[in-house]
C-alpha cells in the first residue's frame, strides 16, 4: 500500500520530517514495517503551506529515496503544516497525476488503502461527483475520486460528515454491485488550519495509523531528547507507522475514528458511514 505523514506545529525544515528521523518516511519508502508492501516506490508527493492560502505541491513518479530534487528542496523549505506521501500502486498507472497528496483550492487529501474492485464501481462513483468538480479530476486512482466525492458531499463545510457520506455512498454502491468490504482507508485532509485524520475499514482488514503524544508529555517522558526542545506544544504528527525510534511516543488510532488536530484541544470522534436514502 502506501505510507504517509502529516505534520502541524512550529515551522520545521522538510528535511527534519522526511529524511533525518530514524525510520523516516523516506526510509519507509524502502523498508516499511507495517504495510502489506515493504517497498513504496511508485512515486511520492509533498505539500506544504506558507503565507499563501493555496499550498505548494511537489509530486514525482520517481521513488522518494532516489529523487535528488526532493532531498535538496527539503533542506531549504520550512513549513508549519506538511503532508507527505510515498505510493505503492494498487493497480492504477504510475503517473504524476496519480501521486498524492491531491489538492483542490486550500484543501489537501491523501489516502492509504483502497476501494476494492474499483473498476466495477468507478463509473457509478464518478457520476456522483458534482459536475462543476468533475473536470478537475486529473488522474485515475480510487483515492482522487474518493477526494472529489468528499468535496461533493461538503468537505469544506463539515469534513467528518462529508467523508462519512462519501464512504456510505461507496459502500452502498459496492453492495449494489455485489462487492464485499469495499473500503480500507487511512485518510488525512486539511484546509491549512486543521487536520482531519480517519481510520476505517468496511471489513476486518485495517491500515495502521498513529499520532504523536503531546509535546509536554514527550518532554516529561524523554527529558534529555533534543528533538523536543524547539517544538511548540501545538506540534503533532500523524503517521502510517511510527518514526523517530522512540517507544512510547506514539498512540495508535482506534478503528472507526476521526481525529481532529487543531489549536487547543484535539478531538477523537467516532466515524460512522452515512447512507443515502
Amino acid at each position: 500500500m502506501c505510507r504517509w505523514l502529516a505534520y502541524t506545529g512550529a515551522p520545521v525544515a522538510l528535511d527534519d520530517l522526511l529524511f533525518k528521523p530514524d525510520h523516516s518516511l523516506i526510509d519507509q519508502s524502502l523498508h516499511s514495517r507495517l504495510s502489506e508492501t515493504t517497498t513504496n516506490g511508485d512515486g511520492f508527493g509533498v505539500a506544504w503551506y506558507d503565507d499563501q492560502e493555496i499550498p505548494a505541491l511537489y509530486r514525482s513518479i520517481e521513488p522518494a529515496w532516489n529523487n535528488s530534487n526532493l532531498r535538496d528542496l527539503a533542506r531549504h523549505i520550512r513549513s508549519r503544516l506538511v503532508f507527505a506521501h510515498v505510493r505503492a500502486s494498487t493497480g492504477s498507472a504510475v503517473q504524476q497525476s496519480n501521486c498524492h497528496p491531491f489538492r483542490h483550492g486550500p484543501w489537501l487529501w491523501m489516502h492509504n488503502g483502497l476501494i476494492r474492485d474499483f473498476h466495477l464501481l468507478k463509473r457509478d462513483l464518478a457520476l456522483a461527483v458534482d459536475p462543476s468538480l468533475y473536470p478537475e479530476i486529473k488522474g485515475s486512482t480510487d483515492s482522487e475520486l474518493f477526494f472529489y466525492l468528499a468535496l461533493t458531499f461538503g468537505l469544506d463545510e463539515d469534513p467528518l460528515r462529508a467523508t462519512e457520506r462519501a464512504v456510505g455512498f461507496i459502500e452502498q454502491t459496492a453492495k449494489a454491485r455485489h462487492v464485499e468490504a469495499p473500503v480500507e482507508m487511512t485518510v488525512a485532509t486539511t484546509d491549512g488550519k486543521r487536520i482531519w485524520a480517519f481510520r476505517y475499514s468496511s471489513g476486518d482488514s485495517t491500515r495502521s495509523l498513529y499520532y504523536s503524544k503531546n509535546v509536554r508529555t514527550l518532554r516529561e517522558q524523554f527529558p534529555d531528547h533534543p528533538a523536543f526542545a524547539d517544538l511548540s506544544e501545538e506540534t503533532r504528527l500523524i503517521v502510517s507507522e511510527p518514526v523517530g525510534g522512540l517507544e512510547g511516543a506514539w498512540i495508535e488510532f482506534p478503528q472507526s475514528t476521526c481525529g481532529v488536530i487543531q489549536r487547543g484541544k484535539d478531538e477523537l470522534r467516532p466515524f460512522e458511514p452515512r447512507y443515502h436514502d
